[in-house]
């Protein structure tokens, strides 16, 4: 299985990384991308993850671009969010384009492997 972190703070990456390891998916091979046009790139050149972690705040491409982006060209992968945004708007929102969760920061390994357990089976 393969997880995608995008989040365009790379101590943010460290620290799912991390909490993916305490969930008990250090086993899974772990790509990492700082913005939503470099998993984009990631993506069409052949990465395929089973689910990418995405924040929602991010320069050049919202979380929620790149959502709407990866369910038209790579539609079997799923896409959630973890992100401090946690109002009902934007969880909404993510919920109408088909995020496979919306996690909010900060999120323990407990919270993290409840969002990925129904994604990864």
């Amino acid at each position: 299985m393969k997880i995608m972190i995008v989040d365009d703070s790379k101590a943010m990456r460290m620290i799912i990384v991390r909490t993916l390891r305490q969930a008990g998916y250090g086993d899974h091979t772990l790509v990492e991308a700082a913005s939503g046009p470099e998993a984009i790139g990631k993506l069409s050149k052949g990465e395929d993850p089973d689910v990418i972690l995405c924040d929602w705040n991010m320069p050049e491409m919202t979380g929620l671009d790149l959502l709407k982006r990866v369910k038209v060209e790579w539609p079997k992968t799923k896409l959630g969010f973890v992100t401090s945004e946690s109002s009902d708007k934007f969880r909404s929102a993510a919920a109408q384009e088909g995020a496979a969760f919306f996690l909010c920061k900060p999120f323990t390994p407990e919270g993290l492997k409840a969002a990925l357990s129904p994604v990864l089976g």
